[in-house]
């Protein structure tokens, strides 16, 4: 922790940045004022930056690009106390953290604590959610609470993916990559105008890459990619009125990603860990595939002075078949085949107001859909010629909203914000689990399998309602500084487990319940020395009640993990944020951000250590994905060069350790650094581009999640999944 100290002392030392984000000033395709504001519709609304009394981190995608960033997980090297990863054991399945709030477990039916919107519309489902880089205009990360101004409520925060409107204009690009482990990415983009006001797009990307690692079992390729995206729209944009039609398909045939043992298991060979991290021996196979498209239609129409209605309507599903080798052996001591299935239907309809002294946005939000899925628990060493335990099931959800937020000029210094939302779930869950003799169950191919009991065969329905509120007061003393403060309550209604196992928990099959959290939040917005430095600080405070957790254990019956969602008591998350741009020179931009989080919990209550009867363990309990503080700060140098302007970006991350669990464990992470560098050179016209991107330059070795199965009955199963390694890549563009 010495060497991690220092280094974020040199970090903070080039300044507490603020990635909100022109990469160069501004950068290509940036949506960013004259005066050096960055504009944003956090709100719903186009506006300052500066403005918004939320914590708000705004990157372009112009700059991700420049960074060599692969896909939305570099989020979390951009935005403070935020993590954004792979999950563990797949290949395009998200994991994000904002403030100690998200969710781990990826299994169907669950929500995140961070919502996902892809051009306002909500994606229900983690499967697929690691978007690529690609036809991006911004990305906004909204932190804390979010619900009076969006679809659906989500309780840790927000993330905003904006696509590019298509424009009048005949206009296309082409981007190339090649980089460390033959990556090969290839993109292209087109805008065709076929009339006034009426334009179609059309965009695709390929991108595939060898593995990191190898399945010495197989000889296949570990922690390789092979993605397959194609988006098309059509918009009509008369200014008054502003209709988009589009549809998304992307197709994930990556091996699936089998990690790697920490520990052995005995003296026998079989279960030695592998000399790489990226290696594994995992037997299960080798077929893996991630299936994910939808379709919208958004319609906004002015329809007075200041007023604007707007729809979004959208479809979206998809199909998961993948394999999880727990034990990450030939044999099939720890394995799960499993596929998802899921769809949803959303309609979300908004009247936005614009006036000289309020400003506000009334919704309403309707979700309908289904997560489904099944999957084996193949236990091979528990009993003699193996026992499988099937599990199956799933979640049909029916969501109905009204939320309002408006904002109030009481003087051209001093304004007001309140919003409102009541919310309706209603679920039914399904969960059928029972145990084969065998090697893996009917469902899952072996027809020979003995059927031995049931665990659970029940199907279950509730119904979920809240009100929460918002409200935060503003003050700008200047033109260049806002002062806010900030209450707002989040919500995230309860549900079914569908690893629900009623012998070993009876009390499943009534469910879990919600989880609620009151953030108070206070902060300063400002802009100093002729506008030559931007900085935002905030501080945060957090009551967190009944924290949905999901906590899996070996049980004394052969082949059986039990499975149920814990409502933790209580935990209070407090911390703070300062982020910085400075433009020191026309030629020099610093920028960074730091952030501070200290989760802990008050009371958790589990039937894990007391039998039947609840105790507290909250000594013994800690936030999983909750680093105490993360640090990204860059330099960028620039200078014209051969008809164009070159831009050179050193930069850094540093993030203390991290539990992967509610428990301490062998595989969590110490702290560690990143170090990345990028070098671009850009046209005078804006037409080529070229760039080289080095990231994790020292090759770090650092874990972004795992599996804890230990004890010889399961093959002291301790996996680990990794970062990428240290890469290499090349980038070329040409705009039309």
């Amino acid at each position: 922790m010495p060497v991690i100290r220092q280094l974020s002392i040199l970090a903070l030392a080039t300044g507490l940045a603020f990635p909100l984000h022109a990469q160069e000033a501004p950068a290509a395709g940036e949506s960013q004022a004259s005066d050096g504001d960055i504009i944003v519709s956090a709100r719903r609304r186009s506006e300052s930056l500066m403005e918004v009394p939320v914590s708000v981190t705004a990157v372009s995608g112009s700059t991700l690009e420049a960074q060599g960033a692969p896909d939305i997980t570099a989020l979390q090297q951009q935005a403070p106390n935020m993590t954004t990863a792979v999950a563990r054991g797949s290949n395009s399945t998200l994991i994000a953290f904002i403030r100690g709030v998200g969710q781990q477990d990826p299994l169907w039916g669950f929500e995140p604590g961070v919502g996902l919107y892809v051009d306002d519309v909500y994606m229900a489902r983690p499967q697929g959610a690691v978007l690529d880089i690609f036809d991006v205009e911004r990305i906004e990360v909204l932190r804390g609470p979010q619900g009076t101004l969006y679809g659906r409520n989500t309780i840790g925060g927000a993330i905003k993916y904006v696509t590019k409107r298509l424009g009048d204009d005949f206009a296309g690009r082409v981007r190339a990559t090649y980089g460390s482990y033959n990556q090969i990415d290839l993109s292209g983009t087109v805008s065709v105008p076929l009339g006034a006001n009426f334009a179609v797009g059309a965009g695709v990307l390929w991108s595939k890459r060898d593995g990191y690692g190898k399945n010495l079992y197989t000889g296949v390729d570990q922690y390789d990619k092979d993605v397959l995206a194609g988006r098309l729209s059509a918009e009509f944009d008369s200014g008054d009125v502003f209709v988009r039609v589009a549809a998304d398909r992307t197709e994930d045939r990556s091996n699936p990603r089998h990690g790697t043992r920490l520990f052995g298991n005995g003296s026998n060979p079989v279960f030695a860990p592998t000399d790489s991290v990226y290696d594994t021996n995992a037997g299960i196979g080798d077929d893996n595939k991630v299936v994910t498209q939808g379709v919208s239609l958004t319609g906004e129409v002015g329809v007075g002075e200041g007023y604007t209605v707007k729809s979004i309507t959208a479809y979206r599903d998809g199909y998961t078949d993948t394999l999880i080798d727990f034990d990450n052996t030939p044999g099939p001591v720890l394995d799960i085949p499993a596929r998802y299935k899921d769809w949803q239907f959303t309609q979300e309809l908004q009247l936005l107001v614009e006036q000289d002294r309020w400003q506000g946005v009334f919704g309403a939000f309707y979700l309908e859909g289904r997560a489904s899925g099944a999957f084996d628990t193949v236990a091979g060493l528990a009993f003699p010629g193996g026992i499988t335990t099937y599990t199956g099931g799933n979640v049909k959800t029916k969501s109905i909203a009204f939320f309002g937020d408006v904002s109030f000029d009481v003087t051209e210094q001093f304004k007001v914000s309140a919003g409102l939302r009541w919310t309706k779930d209603d679920k039914e869950g399904t969960v059928l689990r029972q145990r084969y003799l065998g090697i893996r169950s009917p469902e899952f191919g072996n027809s020979s399998a003995i059927f031995f009991d049931t665990r659970s065969d029940y199907t279950n329905d509730r119904t979920f309602e809240k009100l929460t509120p918002r409200i935060s007061l503003s003050y700008q003393p200047g033109e260049d500084m806002n002062l806010y403060a900030s209450w707002g309550r989040g919500f995230k209604s309860g549900g079914f487990d569908m690893r629900g196992d009623v012998v070993a928990t009876p009390t499943t099959v009534n469910g879990y319940e919600p989880e609620t959290i009151d953030s108070f939040e206070v902060g300063m917005k400002g802009a100093f020395l002729d506008r030559t430095l931007f900085l935002n600080l905030a501080g945060f405070y957090s009551k967190y009640k009944d924290q949905q957790v999901t906590i899996q254990a070996p049980t004394s019956t052969p082949g059986v993990i039990a499975s149920f969602v814990d409502n933790a008591g209580r935990a209070v998350i407090w911390g703070f944020e300062a982020e910085m741009r400075a433009l020191p020179t026309p030629d020099l931009q610093v920028q960074a951000s730091f952030g501070y989080t200290n989760a802990d919990y008050k009371e958790f209550l589990t039937y894990i250590a007391g039998g039947s009867t609840p105790v507290d363990v909250s000594d013994q309990r800690f936030f999983q994905n909750t680093p105490e503080f993360t640090i990204n700060t860059s330099v960028t140098w620039s200078t014209d060069l051969a008809g164009g302007r070159l831009s050179i970006t050193p930069a850094l991350t540093v993030r203390s350790s991290i539990y992967m669990f509610e428990f301490a464990s062998p595989l969590d992470q110490q702290g560690y650094a990143l170090a990345d560098a990028s070098i671009n050179w850009t046209s005078d016209d804006d037409r080529f581009s070229l760039g080289l991107h080095g990231r994790n330059l020292t090759d770090e070795r650092y874990r972004v999640g795992g599996y804890n199965f230990p004890g010889a009955t399961l093959g002291n199963s301790i996996i680990g999944y990794y970062g990428a390694p240290r890469t290499f890549s090349v980038t070329a563009g040409v705009k039309f």
